[in-house]
């Protein structure tokens, strides 16, 4: 009903003589969700420059620690957590972003508090 009421309105105003201006938007009634906008470059200077913090080497060196004193590898130490070995080696490593679910369960295992 509304287009109907805008070409009423535009017939209208072309019988008075008045100066029409009609503009289309580019990629208009378009279904492209998959473009790149102008901003690309802009967000991959910002992601470079934020980052998520990680557990470090020190909690890290106590987890292996912990996890040899139990005698535990890598991948039991995993497994008894439900995770994959490589969330372990992450860990150690200090490349893991700190999950406190996962924290609480190394603890319980190698008996150590990881908190300081």
């Amino acid at each position: 009903m509304q287009v109907i009421q805008v070409e009423v309105a535009i017939n209208a105003a072309q019988r008075q003589g008045l100066a029409i201006e009609t503009t289309k938007k580019y990629n208009a009634a378009t279904n492209k969700q998959h473009q790149t906008s102008m901003n690309t470059a802009k967000l991959d200077r910002e992601t470079e420059q934020l980052h998520h913090d990680t557990v470090g080497l020190e909690i890290g060196r106590l987890i292996q620690q912990g996890r040899q004193k139990k005698n535990l590898t890598q991948k039991e130490l995993a497994t008894k957590i439900n995770e994959k070995p490589q969330v372990i080696n992450d860990y150690e490593a200090g490349r893991a972003v700190p999950n406190q679910q996962i924290l609480t369960k190394i603890e319980r295992i190698i008996e150590q508090n990881l908190h300081g």
